[in-house]
């Protein structure tokens, strides 16, 4: 039997940041105390976004695929660490940096294509290729638009946290 106490002790970095959230998980706090690293989300993951991130606790990977909100892996998590699925699955939302290739003046309409909630939007405007806007309260933080940019212009994140 392992001594999870023991476990946490050696695996646990003080300054841990965990790049994103899991859907529904009830805390990062919850994440890193309680979470014992067994990889069944990754398992059970649809699109395989669930990844081992620092210390081997899982996180989502947006580069590879995007959530699809399915609940799998909570669903196959044996400690419980996700909230039910009625609730919403986190806060976090996407955001356009500056290396956007429309910001550059190229254009490229990829992120609004595949966002399937139309939380993207092209504004025209005069002597410059239609600019991306983006609609925080449609945004669902699914993701599927930061694999779809070609210049990885687009972040992930919790919006109370920008910046850390």
């Amino acid at each position: 039997m392992v001594d999870l106490n023991k476990r946490r002790f050696l695996t646990r970095k003080s300054n841990l940041k965990l790049n994103h959230q899991l859907p529904w998980l009830t805390s990062p706090q919850t994440l890193t105390q309680d979470c014992t690293q067994c990889g069944q989300c990754l398992t059970a993951c649809e699109t395989k976004i669930i990844v081992k991130g620092d210390a081997g606790f899982p996180t989502v990977d947006f580069n590879l695929d995007e959530c699809t909100f399915c609940y799998r892996c909570a669903e196959a998590c044996p400690e419980g660490l996700f909230n039910a699925q009625e609730e919403s699955p986190w806060d976090i939302k996407a955001t356009i940096g500056e290396n956007c290739l429309a910001k550059q003046n190229i254009e490229c309409r990829s992120c609004g294509d595949f966002c399937e909630p139309m939380a993207i939007s092209f504004k025209l405007e005069l002597g410059k290729v239609a600019q991306p806007e983006m609609n925080l309260d449609e945004c669902n933080g699914c993701g599927a638009c930061v694999s779809a940019c070609p210049s990885k212009a687009i972040n992930v994140s919790n919006q109370l946290q920008k910046g850390i």
